[in-house]
């Protein structure tokens, strides 16, 4: 101990410390990763949509009253695990259906970044509600976009590409946006006041309780923040969203590298993927054949399914190795991709790969999103052409200037 005082007792030296307060500065002053937060939200929103709307004819079965977990079994699950449900706080029918649109309405409402903030809660409410209700419904996928969910709420998701990205750009800048407001605290207040309602009622365990308490009041202080002449408690604030952002972008990045480095290790201690057979049993069960003729013309070569076998094992354990490197990264992330495309295909899994997808696209470089933004963004011009053309067009004293981003 004598040894390590004097050495934790002498000045950093001038470029680490420069360093660490660049690291800082960087941390604090913007929300990195806008566009890849932004892809995660639009495939987890839009991954779960479709699951819901596919789903929509069996949502009985899967997490309403018909469904084989029975409500006295759901009731001792929640009470050992402590999990957060709302369909648990009354059997009711009408209340399920009142939940299942709840979660559909949210998902697409995030999808399109309307109200993000308040969507991504709701969203998650949405879906920890439902996979909690029945918990062996689900796959891989259901269970990626369970932790995603939750990180989420922690993002600032809809700086771009959003709805909410296009009101602030119209009124001149974030402030101005929330100042000119009117949406925003009418829906805030309405969910205060539901809040209010079932932690009066003890619906909520205190855990869960402390968590939306947090987030109503984090919303509030902000609101209030931007309405101050001086601006330095929104700046504060700004300062303390853009550490949980950037927080919760990390989590989401290491939470799929230990997603595929867990994978794929536990791939490596299997016998099937050691002699390099595994792919073959899927092949040939028939509920991971949609298409029979074309998983027999794989399982037909031995040596096809011997390198996707190796070659998955591979790709899955030397990917967070390859985050050190751009090239070789950006290589293995399209390998990956196409891997979860071929899974959809074959295995007739298309939820869980999108749910994978959508993971991946937190590592995507921001030049291929902002290409890909900006084709998507032509295609809608093509599309809502007709309609633009036929709208009477304005006199040009009428038009306004466009404002500048500020803030």
């Amino acid at each position: 101990m004598s040894a390590v005082g004097p050495f934790l007792a002498r000045p950093l030296p001038a470029r680490v410390r420069q360093s660490l307060l660049r690291g800082l500065q960087r941390v604090t002053a913007a929300a990195l990763g806008p566009y890849q937060t932004a892809i995660v939200r639009i495939g987890f929103s839009g991954t779960w949509l479709l699951f819901l709307l596919r789903e929509l004819p069996h949502r009985h079965e899967l997490y309403g009253p018909d469904g084989p977990w029975g409500w006295d079994m759901g009731q001792q699950l929640i009470a050992d695990n402590g999990a957060f449900t709302v369909l648990m706080w009354t059997s009711s029918t009408l209340w399920f259906e009142f939940v299942y649109v709840l979660a559909i309405v949210s998902s697409a409402l995030l999808l399109v970044g309307w109200r993000t903030r308040t969507m991504s809660v709701l969203f998650m409410i949405g879906v920890l509600s439902l996979m909690n209700r029945s918990v062996f419904m689900g796959d891989g996928g259901d269970n990626v976009i369970h932790l995603m969910a939750m990180y989420l709420v922690l993002t600032r998701c809809g700086r771009v590409w959003s709805l909410d990205a296009r009101r602030v750009r119209d009124a001149g800048g974030a402030v101005a946006a929330a100042v000119r407001d009117r949406v925003g605290p009418v829906l805030w207040a309405v969910l205060g006041a539901a809040l209010a309602a079932v932690t009066v009622m003890g619906l909520l365990s205190w855990g869960w309780a402390l968590v939306f308490w947090a987030l109503l009041l984090a919303h509030l202080l902000w609101w209030a923040a931007c309405r101050r002449a001086d601006g330095e408690p929104r700046r504060l604030l700004d300062v303390l969203a853009n550490l949980v952002h950037n927080a919760g972008l990390l989590i989401i990045m290491v939470e799929v590298c230990f997603v595929y480095a867990t994978a794929g290790w536990y791939k490596v201690q299997g016998s099937r993927w050691q002699d390099g057979t595994a792919v073959h049993y899927p092949l040939h069960l028939d509920y991971f054949t949609p298409w029979p003729w074309l998983s027999e013309q794989l399982a037909a070569h031995g040596t096809m399914v011997m390198l996707v076998t190796y070659g998955t094992v591979i790709v899955q354990v030397a990917f967070p190795f390859t985050l050190f490197n751009r090239r070789v990264k950006n290589v293995l992330l399209v390998l990956m991709i196409l891997e979860h495309a071929s899974i959809a295909v074959l295995l007739g899994l298309p939820f869980f790969s999108l749910a994978m997808i959508a993971a991946d696209a937190v590592f995507l470089p921001t030049v291929f999103l902002l290409w890909l933004g900006g084709r998507a963004g032509r295609l809608r011009d093509r599309v809502l052409a007709p309609s633009r053309k036929r709208r009477p067009q304005r006199r040009p004293e009428a038009v306004e200037q466009p404002r500048t981003l500020v803030g």
